[in-house]
């Protein structure tokens, strides 16, 4: 498929199915030391089947053992935390502190569009696969250095990032693409999202058999609201190449303030949460490995907090023979989570329009969307999943958006 052969709202855009360098999955931290000490390795692509599982608490290692070029280098410091102590820094904050969207945004320049115009023209005129563009195909002389201390705010910072003013109803939606897909190139390296490796897709109602209430089927590909959850990856960034005709409202909190407020009022949740939870693969099953997995929703990596909140997959992981029923505790500590991002303090509203980019840091950040009604012609939103770290990222979405 070449770049301008990109088609938004009708068919996946890229897809890498039938690439061998797949990474098994299944394991626990232990497998993570692993691919630390193979950080001189080329980077294992995985596929979405493989997205939904390993420890929670390695997925920080993409940014702790990442290569030096792909390192954040503002000298930030991130949150930091102790294995059931309340966590410090910049990722654990309270609305309050961002009720002006200007806080956290950055409105795209006339240069900057400029910038990413040159850019994409050059990808045309190289004739590459979108697939195939790298941030050297992609070069941002100004914007670059932007992106990459945006990528520094989302990972170290407070863990969001809002960019506004992509133009998305001025421009073919080929060129859209590209840009999109250059933009993700200065965060990490796309990866596939599910079990038909699709590297670009979208979030769209295509009206699955038995709709957003099967189990086996993705949130994303039904108009049903996507409940509070991260995603396995890194990052993950929405772009909006249209509004919802109807709903589609982006919610998100910090996942370490939720902690820290458990951690204050009700300990024994928070111990509940460090304990395994069993989750379902939903019929995504790598080679050798069984229909689920087992993660706790909080656990520790040098020093991080990390979170993996997915309650969709943790509750329809019993339909398995071999799963038990998830336990009083565990259900009310999952009920907390979703109260307390849910709640006045901690949740963020924001209705992304056309040409918004918002990118969020899965470990630190739960995030939700409402029901929607698509319009006719086009989606809602687009979804791209990149890896920000080398070799030691396995789980493989770092960064997803909307698009048409």
């Amino acid at each position: 498929m070449s770049a301008g052969s990109i088609l938004f709202g009708q068919t996946p855009v890229v897809s890498s199915r039938g690439r061998q360098d797949v990474l098994p999955v299944g394991r626990a931290l232990e497998h993570w030391t692993h691919l630390q000490q193979a950080a001189h390795r080329r980077l294992h692509t995985v596929s979405a089947s493989a997205s939904h599982s390993g420890s929670a608490a390695a997925l920080s290692s993409a940014v702790l053992e990442a290569p030096a070029e792909t390192r954040q280098t503002s000298g930030r410091h991130a949150s930091t935390c102790e294995p059931f102590k309340p966590v410090t820094g910049p990722h654990a904050w309270y609305r309050s502190q961002y009720e002006d969207v200007d806080s956290y945004s950055y409105q795209l320049s006339a240069a900057d569009i400029a910038e990413l115009a040159k850019a994409v023209a050059n990808v045309r005129a190289k004739g590459l696969e979108l697939k195939d563009v790298k941030k050297s195909d992609f070069k941002l002389p100004k914007l670059g250095p932007k992106l990459v201390e945006f990528r520094d705010e989302a990972v170290n910072g407070r863990g969001f990032v809002l960019l506004r003013g992509l133009p998305v109803e001025d421009w073919p939606v080929e060129d859209v693409a590209i840009a999109y897909w250059g933009l993700g190139a200065y965060w990490g390296k796309a990866q596939p999202q599910n079990r038909l490796h699709h590297l670009l897709g979208h979030v769209k109602d295509v009206n699955p058999p038995g709709g957003w209430e099967n189990p086996v089927n993705r949130v994303y590909a039904t108009h049903g609201a996507q409940p509070y959850h991260t995603d396995s990856s890194d990052l993950v960034a929405l772009l909006c190449l249209k509004p919802a005709k109807v709903g589609g409202y982006s919610t998100w909190a910090s996942s370490y303030s939720i902690y820290n407020s458990l951690l204050q009022t009700q300990p024994e949740l928070v111990e509940a949460l460090a304990e395994e939870f069993y989750l379902d693969r939903k019929d995504e099953i790598p080679e050798g490995e069984g229909p689920w997995f087992k993660l706790p929703v909080f656990s520790w990596y040098k020093g991080n907090l990390i979170s993996y909140f997915e309650n969709s997959f943790m509750a329809s992981a019993s339909r398995h023979e071999d799963v038990p029923e998830m336990t009083d505790l565990q259900k009310c500590a999952i009920k907390a989570v979703e109260e307390l991002a849910d709640s006045a303090e901690l949740r963020m509203d924001y209705v992304l329009q056309a040409g918004d980019i918002q990118l969020l840091h899965n470990h630190s950040i739960v995030h939700a969307r409402t029901a929607f009604v698509d319009h006719d012609d086009v989606s809602a939103l687009a979804i791209l999943y990149v890896s920000i770290g080398a070799q030691a990222v396995y789980l493989g979405c770092v960064y997803s958006a909307p698009c048409l």
